[in-house]
């Protein structure tokens, strides 16, 4: 049965398409949102920042020709959806022609039934300001109590939101779903040498508020990870193998699914443009975007078009297997679309990843810094040094030094440096600890020899 709510916003959508084709539009589209957002921030036991906000909003893209415009409004009255569809009918008389625009072939949009992917959690909607300050507080007296080298905080917050949207294309389909996602993050500071002062972090980030670990839990393990960095010092400049954390690996991961990305092929910004079909990894690495793993961030039954969500797998065993598109990158490109349209606010279409994951191998963590013997683990990096256009990748970086197969003291002010396609081909251990707190994930990994730049 559809949700009251969306098949309202579904109606919304539908209603100004039909307008907007009333009006001359060629092809119209839109997206109509819904929302609610909490977030309290508290320090040192008390609040610091209450933000509340619901939301009511409209997009809509439409064509005439191949003259393309966007609008947006939150002006759901009679008269503001009247100068919402006629303002975007005159953006298209003004825009310039694009003889790639167009809709998705509608021999390919999706139709019901679509899986249960359990994206909604209707029972974190009702945790109100006074419960989310509890919650944070929990969070940051845990970190506070939990070792008294723990002198300060920046602060523990808690984080909601849930909605929906309904989406209506002209071309024949229309839909629409709900979403959720918590968050806890916790912030220690702890006294260090020479009056420093070290910063760290932990946090928990679900769709289903029950899934959130315990506020006391998060906020032990921030204080731990503050507390492992006391002590910080240079290491020499060396080559050695360098372990990522799951946190430091996502980053890299993140920077991968940008090359992969059509537009940024069509583009030339990208030096796997001409690399499909051959190496681009170690044997180790299998990387998939999966919009259909239940409750996870990244999740939808159909994409931003219309397309029905599909798993691709976009590097097995090194190989590049294919490029994420949407429908006007695939026509640029001139292949078929991969159901990766993402629809902004304001109507617009570009492509983006769902749940993009480097797939875990079953490897531990301590065994891969056991079999390691002498090398760096990064648990931060800092800085934008990377060139997707050459792929000369440098960052800072931070973590442990790791003498013997263990970690024996904290690293910082390091520089770690390797072309980011021969980094990806040096990978020598993936290990088993996926978590999908968010929609870009990877497991600890191993890279075999990295140029570490310090002291």
């Amino acid at each position: 049965m559809t949700d009251p709510e969306i098949a309202r916003l579904i109606d919304l959508a539908s209603d100004v398409v039909a307008r907007a084709r009333r009006g001359g539009a060629d092809v119209a589209e839109a997206i109509a949102r819904a929302g609610s957002e909490l977030s309290v921030k508290v320090r040192l036991g008390e609040p610091e920042l209450v933000e509340e906000a619901s939301h009511r909003a409209l997009g809509m893209r439409v064509m005439k020709g191949k003259r393309v415009a966007l609008t947006s409004t939150s002006d759901l009255s009679p008269a503001g959806l009247e100068r919402f569809v006629a303002d975007a009918l005159e953006l298209a008389e003004l825009s310039n022609e694009d003889p790639f625009a167009g809709p998705v072939d509608p021999s390919l949009l999706s139709s019901p039934p679509y899986p249960d992917l359990e994206m909604a959690d209707p029972s974190g909607e009702v945790i109100d300001a006074a419960r989310a300050r509890a919650l944070a507080v929990r969070g940051e007296d845990a970190a506070r109590a939990s070792d008294a080298r723990i002198t300060n905080s920046e602060g523990s917050t808690f984080s909601r939101t849930s909605g929906g949207f309904g989406l209506a294309l002209s071309s024949g389909f229309s839909g629409g779903y709900r979403g959720s996602y918590h968050s806890l993050y916790v912030v220690p500071v702890a006294d260090d040498e020479g009056g420093k002062k070290r910063r760290g972090y932990h946090w928990s980030a679900k769709r289903h508020f029950a899934e959130l670990d315990a506020p006391e839990d998060v906020g032990r393990e921030a204080a731990r990870r503050t507390l492992r960095k006391l002590g910080a010092r240079k290491v020499a400049s060396c080559e050695v193998p360098v372990v990522f954390d799951p946190d430091a690996a996502r980053s890299l991961l993140g920077m991968f699914a940008g090359l992969v990305m059509g537009g940024a092929v069509y583009r030339k910004s990208t030096y796997l443009a001409s690399r499909e079909g051959t190496v681009v990894a170690s044997p180790l690495v299998q990387m998939v975007d999966d919009p259909l793993i239940p409750r996870a961030p990244g999740s939808r039954p159909f994409d931003g078009e219309g397309l029905r969500s599909r798993r691709n797998v976009v590097v097995d065993g090194g190989v590049l297997k294919t490029f994420l598109c949407d429908g006007y990158s695939a026509r640029k490109l001139g292949r078929a679309p991969t159901g990766n349209a993402s629809r902004g606010g304001a109507g617009g279409v570009g492509e983006g990843t769902s749940n993009f994951i480097l797939t875990p191998g079953e490897t531990k963590p301590d065994e891969i810094i056991r079999s390691t013997g002498r090398g760096l683990y990064v648990t931060e990096m800092m800085g934008f040094g990377f060139n997707p256009v050459t792929g000369d990748f440098s960052r800072g970086a931070a973590g442990f030094w790791i003498e013997g197969g263990e970690l024996s003291h904290p690293v910082s002010e390091i520089t770690i440096s390797l072309g980011f396609d021969e980094l990806w081909r040096r990978i020598d251990a993936v290990g088993d600890d996926l978590d999908l707190r968010t929609a870009t994930a990877a497991p600890t990994l191993r890279v075999s020899s990295m140029t570490v730049a310090g002291a």
